[in-house]
């Protein structure tokens, strides 16, 4: 088992909070006794969870030289949790340096800064940094090599590498394929299915694209509790079911009694040849998160169990 870190301040520095994760991460760190501080470009622009708001919100611009140091020496934290990024793969094909920027670049730096100041730093990835050759097992495990297809995937794997260079304590967390309540703002999988359904789309959903779905709140937990442990370099933090996109859509709609409803029978499986879209959205790229179950106390629950009790 891993002992517990030191976290003598118990202040907590969230970058990238007003994202779809963020706001289950300050809960979740509120809840186990951190004062969190969040900043992004607008930091009050997310929802609270459980009805709280951070202690403290910063604006920040990511891509302005010298704003990240000048965040962390202002706010003075204990730990860092890095959740920010260009994550929509659409937008990093069309602007490849800019998804380097802030997915390469920007961690490397906060990695940087957290060492030289005695930081504990805990970075959010994903898993799709994988994808271009099969695991070696039935999961990609922690030991695989990289294999992303698309930019996104290789600017994370490249801020991966650059976080563990800059800051060999920091520990790497790739989440796969998140869902859960984003506020009403159509983020995550289950919140963007309702979204389109209300809009009176048919939505798409892939039938040959498999992922190890979790609950957003799932991993904000888990990233909390890591942040209080002794683990380092990389870490899979995922559900135990490998589902596709179709079958995790189904799913959510049969947890709100919704897969008889007349708006729920525009959803149909799709193959991802058929919008093609089978070079730019891998096949497989479901986690072995074994050694985080051995590791936390945090279940990290199906998606059937999960939506069972929200």
């Amino acid at each position: 088992m891993a002992r517990q870190h030191s976290a003598v301040a118990r202040h907590l520095l969230i970058l990238g909070a007003s994202g779809f994760l963020g706001p289950h991460v300050v809960a979740a760190a509120q809840q186990a006794g951190w004062r969190v501080s969040v900043a992004s470009r607008a930091p009050g622009a997310a929802p609270r969870c459980a009805g709280r708001a951070p202690d403290a919100l910063a604006e920040w611009d990511a891509e302005q030289a010298g704003a990240t140091a000048e965040l962390i020496e202002s706010v003075r934290p204990a730990a860092v949790l890095l959740a920010a990024a260009l994550a929509r793969t659409d937008e990093c094909e069309r602007a490849p340096a800019r998804a380097f920027a802030l997915n390469a670049g920007l961690p490397r730096e906060v990695a940087r800064l957290s060492r030289e100041r005695g930081l504990r730093l805990v970075h959010v990835s994903t898993d799709l940094v994988f994808g271009g050759l099969p695991a070696r097992e039935a999961r990609y495990t922690e030991v695989d090599p990289p294999s992303p297809v698309h930019v996104y995937g290789r600017s994370k794997a490249e801020g991966e590498a650059g976080v563990l260079s800059e800051h060999p304590a920091a520990l790497v967390v790739r989440l796969p394929l998140l869902y859960g309540d984003s506020g009403g703002r159509g983020l995550g999988a289950s919140d963007a299915l309702l979204a389109a359904l209300a809009r009176g789309e048919r939505p798409a959903l892939f039938k040959d694209e498999w992922r190890t779905p979790l609950a957003a709140g799932d991993a904000a937990l888990a990233l909390v509790e890591l942040l209080g442990r002794d683990v380092r370099g990389l870490l899979h933090v995922a559900g135990p079911e490998r589902l596709s996109r179709l079958e995790l859509g189904l799913a959510f709609l049969d947890a709100r009694g919704l897969t008889r409803s007349p708006a729920a029978g525009g959803v149909h499986g799709v193959l991802r040849a058929e919008l093609g879209l089978a070079d730019l959205r891998p096949r497989d790229v479901s986690l072995d998160a074994s050694r985080a179950r051995a590791l936390l106390s945090t279940p990290l629950r199906a998606p059937r169990d999960a939506l069972a009790h929200r």
